[in-house]
């Protein structure tokens, strides 16, 4: 249900900028919020929201291919932003002037130096700034992350993620599938370099990200990373990032390429995290129903049913909103200071894939 707080206003939120296919997600979420409608959405490419104002029943007053018009005429009280990687930093810099929380879909920014810019701008603005991580909410992580707070498995010492699915071009929004046709594939920004293109900019930031909620807080010494280099692409399809922290080494790969998409059949390796503490070790998958703990008392492991997410507490959208109602920061995964340790991570690790050698974390001596 539904925070009683939540019925004092009825949100208005505008959508800019439709690079990624999460912002029809996100709408969906707007849509369907009995305290939230959706104000009104923007894009240069006027036939990338054709399927958002036909599902969401938009009129034409509601649709603009201008997105100062559209903040202008409809003065939403919260922006969704899902551009590029690579433009992150500039969209936030042209909406945050306009003074209304932001939320923009992961991952945080494609340089730790653009991340920057975006918390300047918005400090500036004196509004909130939330990132969203699809994975934040899935049951499963969550009740890893429950049990990790509750001790049941003393110190996390290591972090272990796996993670990707065939592609971002085998799906749209609502995971409706698609045709990767090799026409998608060359006007993509996903296979862009110059636009944060590749599985590591794209994934790297999930693991590193709720890696850090899982560690704690705490930053690794060093990163080291390696890339593949598929002939014919500019950008990898495949990472794997090594981190050093004061407990151990810890594991991160993505991959666009495998055999399954990990909410529809979980492939091989499994899609997901692997944590090992002092006093135990806990393994939760992508949407699975479950997660294995195994501790002293259960040295052979035991299955745990995930934790039912309820109220604004179960999706980005919801929860947000319930944050601004509420006058109470954005926590974990969403929040800056999370975010941005994920990419410190992820900044060094492409920097580390490049130079072909371990690096200390960047941003620890600025």
């Amino acid at each position: 249900m539904i925070s009683p707080i939540m019925t004092k206003k009825i949100w208005k939120v505008a959508g800019v900028n439709f690079d990624h296919f999460h912002m029809g997600d996100l709408l969906r979420e707007v849509f369907d919020h009995p305290h939230a409608e959706i104000a009104g959405i923007a894009d240069e490419q006027p036939e990338r929201m054709v399927e958002a104002t036909t599902n969401f029943g938009l009129t034409e007053d509601q649709v603009f291919t201008d997105y100062r018009a559209c903040l202008e005429k409809t003065q939403p009280d919260v922006v969704i932003l899902c551009p590029s990687t690579k433009s992150h930093a500039t969209w936030v810099e042209r909406v945050a002037p306009f003074g209304r929380p932001i939320l923009v879909e992961k991952p945080f920014a494609s340089s730790l130096e653009e991340a920057d810019r975006m918390i300047a701008a918005m400090a500036e603005s004196g509004q909130p700034l939330a990132i969203n991580w699809p994975l934040r909410w899935y049951p499963c992580h969550v009740t890893a992350h429950r049990l990790v707070s509750e001790g049941r498995i003393g110190e996390v010492r290591e972090v272990q993620f796996y993670d990707g699915n065939r592609g971002p071009l085998w799906h749209g929004a609502d995971k409706i599938e698609l045709e990767p046709t090799p026409e998608r594939k060359a006007a993509s920004w996903f296979y862009k370099k110059a636009e944060g293109g590749g599985s590591l900019l794209d994934y790297l930031g999930y693991g590193t990200t709720l890696g850090t909620w899982y560690h704690g807080g705490k930053k690794p010494l060093e990163v080291m990373a390696m890339i593949d280099e598929p002939e014919g692409l500019e950008v990898d399809e495949q990472s794997v990032t090594i981190a050093r922290y004061a407990t151990g080494l810890s594991t991160f790969q993505t991959r666009w390429g495998t055999f399954t998409d990990p909410w529809t059949h979980q492939p091989q390796p499994k899609c997901g995290f692997v944590l090992k503490g002092s006093a135990g070790t806990l393994s939760s998958y992508d949407g699975e129903p479950s997660i294995r703990l195994q501790d002293a008392d259960h040295p052979g492991g035991i299955e745990i049913p995930v934790d039912a997410l309820e109220g604004p507490n179960k999706a980005p959208v919801p929860y947000f909103l319930d944050c601004l109602e509420r006058g109470v920061p954005v926590e974990g995964p969403l929040s800056v200071e999370t975010s941005r340790i994920g990419q410190q991570i992820v900044d060094t690790a492409y920097q580390s894939a490049l130079a072909k050698r371990a690096l200390p974390l960047v941003g620890e001596s600025d």
